[in-house]
């Protein structure tokens, strides 16, 4: 079968995972302060309620399954959610679990992802599930997320991904979104693209998790949710952010904007 063609969508509003770079890169920069206990309680704390009142009801917050999970989070790497929706719930039909997926031929796999590009994914998907489901497998996805990296396909970010959402424990996960509140909140010196950051990015995001699992599902889809829908790339809605009281971008950008006030003449 022909390799189908990508239709790659535009930036905004994807998901887009970063690696922890800490084995990549010797260089690292000067350290930015971590927050303290209280500011981490203080930042998780108001995103878990904004999120319980302005979340989006999609289908992968609804299941704890790990092969759902996992399905969904390669299927959002970089692509739309309204376009994710359609497929995810085809290719679980097809394919309901790592079993019936392993055994499935190799171009039926492909071709139900056909349209939704990035063909690598789904290629490390299948290679997954015959992986686990083998004679050396578990026939189920591990929990913890150093096993996770261990499969085929699978990132730090991914890792973390799925040992929180599926099995709600308690593991830090940084993507594009994640990466960019972290910075504008605490660190506006560090730059997500710059790789010799995301070291220091990765370390905030473990540094702010709540103290169990399942508090720890909602802070991290809440903090993504909130990068995709209100502090984006393109623009921040300051004016509806749950954190724009403590945030030191915002901070600095209302400072800015204050008219500094005229010197008066000396006496004579």
């Amino acid at each position: 079968m022909p390799r189908p063609r990508s239709s790659r969508p535009s930036k905004a509003a994807l998901r887009t995972p970063v690696e922890h770079p800490a084995k990549r890169s010797a260089r690292r920069p000067a350290p930015v302060a971590l927050p303290d206990d209280e500011s981490a309680r203080d930042f998780s704390a108001r995103l878990r309620r904004w999120f319980k009142r302005n979340s989006r009801d999609l289908p992968w917050r609804r299941t704890r399954d790990p092969y759902h999970v996992l399905v969904s989070e390669l299927m959002l790497q970089q692509t739309q959610v309204s376009r994710v929706l359609d497929y995810y719930a085809r290719f679980l039909q097809r394919f309901p679990t790592l079993e019936v997926l392993a055994d499935a031929p190799p171009k039926r796999v492909m071709e139900s992802w056909e349209g939704l590009g990035y063909y690598a994914r789904a290629r490390n998907l299948h290679a997954l599930s015959k992986q686990v489901t083998g004679p050396e497998g578990t026939g189920t996805l591990p929990a913890h997320h150093e096993e996770l990296r261990k499969l085929p396909g699978i990132g730090a970010y991914t890792a973390g991904a799925v040992s929180s959402f599926a099995f709600e424990r308690r593991a830090a996960l940084v993507d594009t979104n994640v990466a960019r509140v972290l910075a504008r909140v605490f660190a506006p010196t560090l730059n997500p693209k710059r790789p010799r950051d995301l070291t220091q990015l990765w370390t905030i995001a473990e540094s702010v998790l709540p103290r169990t699992g399942t508090a720890t599902w909602v802070h991290n889809q809440a903090v993504m949710e909130l990068g995709a829908l209100v502090c984006t790339a393109r623009v921040k809605r300051c004016d509806v952010c749950p954190l724009s009281t403590v945030c030191a971008t915002y901070a600095a950008d209302h400072a800015a904007s204050k008219p500094r006030a005229k010197r008066k003449a000396p006496a004579r």
